[in-house]
Order: structure tokens, then sequence, then C-alpha cells
């Protein structure tokens, strides 16, 4: 359920948040449903259990997902609330890049332009 992308930028625990998210905005994880623990889970990943221990304590700090001592952890969000959460961190990506396309001399029209380029090829169903 949870891949890795090594040549993404962002920390690992940024893509393990992004991904549990996006699981839980799409009805995937239900409420109440357990999580992986954290050793399970960063050896499903090959990765150091401090990166999990912390993509879940962002989570938990988001409201997404919640701990219970001695059990481990579970989705508290329903799906509508996921994506609100899920939204919110899509746009502050966009965020991000505007203010990078802003710095490389990209325009609000050009910037604005490229995206309905994209979506347009995302309702045909081609692969960017």
């Amino acid at each position: 359920m949870i891949t890795i992308d090594y040549k993404d930028r962002r920390p690992i625990y940024e893509q393990i948040v992004e991904r549990i998210s996006q699981l839980v905005a799409g009805g995937v994880l239900k409420p109440d449903e357990q999580l992986p623990s954290v050793r399970q889970l960063a050896l499903e990943l090959s990765i150091n259990p401090n990166t999990i221990q912390r993509a879940y304590s962002e989570l938990e700090s988001a409201g997404v997902i919640y701990a219970q001592k001695g059990k481990g952890n579970f989705v508290s969000l329903n799906s509508a609330d996921a994506k609100k959460e899920f939204k919110r961190l899509v746009f502050t990506k966009l965020n991000d890049l505007i203010l990078q396309a802003d710095s490389c001399g990209i325009g609000q029209d050009e910037f604005t332009g490229e995206c309905a380029r994209i979506y347009h090829g995302l309702g045909e169903g081609k692969e960017q």
C-alpha cells in the first residue's frame, strides 16, 4: 500500500504521511482501522523505525490517526475529513510550486495554462 520514491526530493516521512492521508481520504483505510506497527512498517519499507514514528506523529498532529498506548495507531478521520486534510497537503505543495515558478519567471498565465493542459490530459486518460 505504501511505496517510497527515492528520487523524490521530499523526506521519506512526508511521502508516508501523504500516502496514508491518501488511503484514508480514498476510503481504503476506515475509521478505527489499525495501522501497521512502527516496526512492521519499517521492516516492510526497509527504512528506519524513527522515520515511521515521525510520520505517525505528523499524522497524529494533523488528526488523521490516533494512538492507543499498548495497542497501536488507528485511523481517526472519516473519508470526508481525511479529504480535507489531504487537500490541505496538496494546496501546501501547490503554494510551494507557485513560489518556485514565480522565482524563475513563470507567470500566472503560463502556470495556469500548464495546469489546465495537465488536467485536460488526465481527463483524456493520457499519461503525463
